[in-house]
C-alpha cells in the first residue's frame, strides 16, 4: 500500500480516538469490541471525518495533515459501510456503476461477486448477503487504492455468512485491492486477513502479521 497514520485525534463521547499505525500488508483486520472506535478511523480514512490533528498518507499521498486535506472523492478510497448505502430507486445494474467514470475491469467484478443476474432487480428485492456482494462491487469499481469493509457480514443471516465470506476471499485472491476489514469476529479475521490491527478504546493496542 502502505498507509502511514500518524498521531490521528479525533475526541468522542468516551474517549479520544489516538492512533499512529503502519499497515504494508494486502488485507488488515482492525479488530476490536463495538465502540472501540473502529468505524470512526475508517471515516477519518475515507475523507468522511476530520480530526483534530494528525496524518494520514497512502501511497507517498498525503491524504491528511497541518495545512493539508484532501476530500473523499479525489482520495481513491473505496469505503462500503455496515448500511450498505444502495440506492434505494435505483436498480442493480444503476447501483453498481453509479459513480463509475468507466467499466474498465467491470466484467472480473461482476463474474467474481457472481451478480450479472441480479442487474434488473430492485436493490429493495434482494437478500442480506445479495445487498452486500452488490455494494462490494460498486466500491470495486471506483478503481480504488484502498478500500475499506466496516463489519461486511453484519446483518447476513448466519447460514450465509461462510457463502459470502466466500466472495470476500476471491475478491482478495483475484482482484488484489488493500482493505482494512473491520470486525469483532476472529473467525473471519483468521479466514481472510494477512494481518491484524487491535482497537481499544480509540488506541492500537496490538499489531501484528497472522
Amino acid at each position: 500500500m502502505p498507509l502511514i497514520v500518524r498521531d490521528l485525534v479525533l475526541p468522542l463521547a468516551e474517549f479520544t480516538l489516538d492512533v499512529s499505525m503502519t499497515l504494508t500488508r494486502g488485507t488488515t483486520a482492525l479488530y476490536g469490541p463495538s465502540g472501540a472506535g473502529k468505524t470512526t478511523l475508517l471515516e477519518l480514512i475515507a475523507g468522511i471525518r476530520k480530526p483534530r490533528a494528525g496524518r494520514i498518507e497512502m501511497n507517498g499521498r498525503v491524504m491528511c495533515d497541518d495545512g493539508v486535506w484532501i476530500p473523499p472523492r479525489h482520495r481513491r478510497v473505496g469505503y462500503v459501510p455496515q448500511d450498505d448505502a444502495l440506492f434505494p430507486h435505483l436498480s442493480v445494474r444503476q447501483n453498481v456503476f453509479y459513480g463509475t467514470a468507466d467499466a474498465h475491469g467491470s466484467n472480473a467484478v461482476i463474474d467474481v461477486l457472481e451478480i450479472g443476474t441480479l442487474f434488473d432487480r430492485s436493490v429493495q428485492r434482494l437478500s442480506g448477503g445479495e445487498r452486500k456482494r452488490v455494494a462490494l462491487a460498486r466500491a470495486l469499481l471506483t478503481r480504488p487504492d484502498l478500500l475499506l469493509l466496516d463489519e461486511p457480514l453484519s446483518g447476513v443471516d448466519l447460514p450465509l455468512r461462510d457463502r459470502v465470506l466466500e466472495y470476500l476471499v476471491r475478491v482478495r485472491d483475484e482482484l488484489p485491492v488493500p482493505s482494512i476489514y473491520v470486525t469483532h469476529h476472529m473467525q473471519e479475521v483468521e479466514a481472510i486477513c494477512e494481518e491484524i490491527v487491535v482497537l481499544e478504546r480509540g488506541r492500537v493496542v496490538d499489531q501484528r502479521e497472522l
